[in-house]
C-alpha cells in the first residue's frame, strides 16, 4: 500500500502576480486556501514548500507544517525535492503529489484521480487532462498533451505542446499541472538536465519523457484555473466572496 505526501510549492517572487501566494481569498491568503484543498482530499500528510517566511507563518498559524527550502530553485520539482528530503528523509513515503500553490480551487477529487493512476507500478508519474473549449485549443498558455487511450478516462502521455495536438479533428486535451510522483522518479527527475523538447516548449515534464519515464493521465470533465493574472485573481475573489455569503 502507498503512503503518499503532498507538497505543494509556493514562493512570493512571481513574475506576473507578484506576492500572489498571500493575496487574500474570503480572509484567508490563497497558499492557505490551497492547504485547505489539499487537506480535503484526505490521502496523506500537506505540506507547504516555500522560501519566504510570511507564507511558512500563514500556513503555520492555520495549523499547517511548512518547510522552508532555498530560494535559488529553477522549478518548483526542485523545491519539492528538497522539502521532501528534509520532512522524511527516511523515506516513508513513497508516492510525492505536487499541488500547485496558485490553484486555491483545486478539486480533492483531482487529487485523488491523479494519485489512483500510481496504482499500475510501471507509471514514474501521474498528472491530469481536461478536454480544451474554443480559446484554450489554440492558446499557448493553456498546454496541450497528446496520448495512447488505455482505458476509458485514461491515457499515456506521448507529447506535450503550447500548439494544439493531435492535429486533425477530434477533441484537444488541456494539461492540468497537478502530478503524482513515484518518489524514486522524482529524485531522478530533478538531477537530469533539461531536456531538447523541454526548453523548445518550455515544458518541464517533457524532460521525463525524453527520458524514458512514463507519464499517464487521467481524464477529468473540467478543472479549475490556477491564479497567474490579475483577472485571474478578482475572478476567484468572485467566487470566494459567494462561498463566504452561503456560510
Amino acid at each position: 500500500m502507498s503512503r503518499p505526501l503532498i507538497v505543494i510549492p509556493a514562493r512570493l517572487a512571481s513574475r506576473r502576480l507578484p506576492q500572489k501566494a498571500m493575496a487574500d481569498l474570503g480572509g484567508r491568503p490563497m497558499i492557505v486556501r490551497v492547504w485547505e484543498q489539499a487537506m480535503a482530499a484526505g490521502v496523506g500528510p500537506v505540506v507547504v514548500a516555500t522560501d519566504a517566511a510570511g507564507i511558512a507563518d500563514a500556513v503555520s498559524a492555520a495549523g499547517g507544517h511548512a518547510v522552508m527550502t532555498g530560494a535559488g530553485h529553477a522549478s518548483g520539482s526542485d523545491r519539492i525535492a528538497e522539502a521532501v528530503a528534509h520532512f522524511d528523509p527516511a523515506g516513508a513515503h513513497d508516492i510525492v503529489v505536487n499541488v500547485q500553490g496558485d490553484e486555491p480551487l483545486v478539486e480533492p477529487g483531482a487529487i485523488r484521480a491523479a494519485l489512483a493512476l500510481m496504482d499500475d507500478p510501471a507509471v514514474d508519474i501521474g498528472t491530469l487532462g481536461a478536454p480544451t473549449d474554443a480559446a484554450e485549443r489554440d492558446d499557448p498558455d493553456a498546454v496541450k498533451v497528446a496520448g495512447a487511450a488505455l482505458a476509458p478516462g485514461r491515457l499515456r502521455a506521448l507529447y506535450f505542446s503550447r500548439s494544439p495536438v493531435p492535429w486533425g479533428e477530434g477533441v484537444t486535451i488541456r494539461h492540468i499541472g497537478l502530478y503524482a510522483y513515484r518518489r524514486a522518479a522524482l529524485a531522478r527527475f530533478v538531477t537530469l538536465p533539461p531536456s531538447t523538447l523541454e526548453q523548445r516548449e518550455r515544458l518541464e515534464q517533457l524532460r521525463a519523457l525524453e527520458a524514458g519515464m512514463r507519464i499517464d493521465v487521467a481524464l477529468v470533465e473540467s478543472a479549475a484555473r490556477g491564479v497567474d493574472t490579475p483577472a485571474d485573481l478578482e475572478r476567484v475573489r468572485a467566487i470566494f466572496a459567494g462561498k463566504g455569503k452561503q456560510e
